[in-house]
């Protein structure tokens, strides 16, 4: 029965597709899509992506952010401190003990005429210099003392005395103390000749002679004699015995000798 039913639905088909209009049969596309492509495909695989799972070829167009720039602020520099002034720097200038200090004297000094403890001066000839050849003492500084001893010659072959004593020296507008020996002084000697006290000499020895004529020769001839004799014996005493003084000429040499060191402090280099 079941057999019978199914030729009969096999019949059934074939009939109705005998009945189909042929151009039905024409209209229909019956190509087929290619197997496989011959492209080439620039597919770019998505980082992350499942491998087998398929990937569009775009990617998402991304938002671009804008940058905000945030202004710089310029910090101002602080100024470079100052460079602390320098400070001036001092140094000490030293003539040693022993040290020769050539002078000249300023006035003319005479036994005849000045006395013990009189100012004297003198001025420096040269400049007084260190060790290092830098200047201690200028030229032109002025020494100052006083006239320790003087004395004339008590008799024309005898020698007078004149001892001088500095103590302080003056330059630059200020004065310095000074320790130094008065090692020589350009001094000569010089009679005065019959003064007053040498004519009274004369007369005493005058009379004297007149005195000892009249008696021997009992008369005025005697005197007369005498006195004469008297009178050369009067001229020979008073130049024997007249005082010769010792001088010292403006301008002559004095020599001193420190018997201390000679300090001074100056600024600068």
């Amino acid at each position: 029965m079941r057999y019978l039913a199914a030729i009969t639905i096999g019949a059934l088909a074939l009939i109705a597709c005998g009945e189909r209009p042929a151009e039905d049969e024409t209209a229909r596309d019956l190509s087929l899509a290619p197997a496989e492509s011959v492209a080439t495909l620039s597919d770019v695989p998505v980082q992350g992506a499942t491998p087998g799972t398929t990937t569009p070829t775009q990617a998402a167009p991304q938002v671009q952010t804008p940058k905000v720039q945030t202004p710089k602020v310029q910090t101002p520099t602080p100024p470079a401190p100052a460079a602390p002034a320098a400070r001036p720097t001092s140094s000490t200038l030293v003539a040693g003990t022993g040290t020769v200090v050539s002078l000249v004297a300023n006035d003319t000094l005479t036994s005849r005429h000045n006395k013990r403890g009189e100012t004297v001066t003198a001025t420096l000839a040269a400049d007084l210099t260190d060790a290092l050849g830098r200047t201690v003492i200028p030229a032109g500084a002025v020494f100052t003392g006083t006239i320790s001893d003087i004395a004339p010659a008590g008799t024309p072959g005898g020698e007078g005395r004149m001892v001088l004593s500095f103590n302080t020296v003056e330059f630059g507008g200020r004065s310095y103390s000074v320790a130094a020996r008065t090692d020589s002084v350009g001094t000569y000697m010089k009679g005065r000749g019959v003064t007053g006290a040498e004519a009274a000499k004369v007369g005493a020895a005058t009379a004297v002679g007149a005195a000892a004529g009249a008696i021997i020769g009992k008369d005025v001839k005697g005197a007369v004699i005498g006195g004469a004799v008297g009178a050369a014996a009067g001229v020979g005493i008073a130049a024997a015995t007249r005082d010769v003084d010792i001088l010292l000429n403006a301008g002559a040499p004095i020599r001193l000798v420190l018997t201390a060191p000679f300090e001074r402090m100056v600024s600068g280099g």
